[in-house]
């Protein structure tokens, strides 16, 4: 693609994941655990737009509120962190870098996905970051090239630069794609306390670990593989972080019940948390549930999405 015909500018939709179900393996020779997920894209994203600049990359972040209901603390926004260590940058920079691409970008990323609530919105950012420059210089990769870039920055990218729905394998970056019969609605409280990821993987470690209940997480993986994948029995697979909620846990627990009693179904932990999703059954109406729920925890209402990024670009 010639200089004068590629895009000017590329505005990026970047949506957020559900761990519709995950499971923590056996720790593995290079420091990561085996994990098994049924990953799934969902309606909430972030919009990520980019430029082509001279030289340098330059970040600006904004905020957008979208909950149905309440609303994020001050403590949540200033979780994103400094603009240079933001995986729009680093992804950024690591696309140029192996490509050789010259030049930089400027980039205003709108958030709207809660940060560290297990939702994947950093490795959506990121990859919203390797599209947009992709685009902005013409580069066509096959897909799993772009994986492979993708996993460089961190486990869940891949999957957020495939979307859909997917099992996830290895450290969460290795795909099988599949699809999900019956969609998704689901509602996602978000609370106050927030889980360090490191700390929970940690947790598990010091736990006496059971073979034979890894084996059993194997074989429902490949059961889904087999048959027409539901939320519903997706969600059957569990989440091994629950297990290790410390102190946390009888929160966890009376959020779950208050969900439960809105009229939400199987609630779980998302990622290694703090966010907990719950289905919304047939013919139940979301916006009668978020107001029939008590709590202050904001709530965000979603539905599955078969992509993880859509890019509009502009002459």
């Amino acid at each position: 693609m010639s200089a004068a015909s590629r895009p000017r500018r590329v505005e990026v939709t970047a949506h957020a994941k559900l761990n519709l179900g995950l499971a923590v393996g056996p720790l593995r020779g290079d420091g990561f655990h085996e994990l098994l997920t049924v990953f799934q894209s969902v309606s909430l994203a972030d919009t990520l737009v980019a430029e082509r600049s001279a030289r340098g990359f330059s970040l600006r972040v904004s905020h957008e509120e979208a909950a149905v209901r309440g609303r994020q603390g001050a403590a949540a926004r200033r979780a994103i962190g400094p603009v240079a260590d933001n995986l729009v940058v680093r992804a950024a920079k690591r696309v140029h870098e192996a490509l050789g691409l010259k030049g930089g970008a400027r980039f205003a990323l709108t958030k709207r996905i809660p940060a560290q609530a297990g939702m994947g919105g950093g490795s959506a950012d990121a990859a919203a970051a390797i599209a947009a420059v992709f685009a902005l210089h013409g580069v066509r990769l096959p897909l799993a090239d772009r994986l492979a870039l993708g996993a460089e920055l961190g486990s869940d990218v891949p999957f957020a630069l495939l979307g859909g729905t997917a099992i996830g394998r290895g450290r969460g970056e290795s795909l099988t794609p599949t699809r999900l019969e019956g969609g998704l609605r689901a509602v996602i409280a978000v609370p106050a306390w927030r889980i360090s990821t490191a700390e929970a993987f940690r947790s598990i470690d010091r736990r006496k670990y059971g073979l034979t209940r890894w084996k059993r997480h194997l074989r429902f993986a490949s059961s889904l593989e087999r048959a027409e994948v539901t939320a519903f029995h997706a969600a059957r697979f569990g989440n091994t972080f629950e297990e290790v909620l410390g102190q946390h846990r009888q929160e966890f627990d009376t959020l779950c019940a208050r969900l439960r009693a809105a009229g939400l179904v199987q609630p779980r932990l998302t990622g290694s948390g703090s966010g907990v999703f719950a289905l919304v059954p047939a013919g139940v109406s979301p916006r009668e549930i978020t107001g029939r729920f008590i709590g202050s925890e904001p709530l965000y209402v979603v539905r599955g999405t078969v992509k993880g990024l859509r890019l509009r670009t502009q002459s």
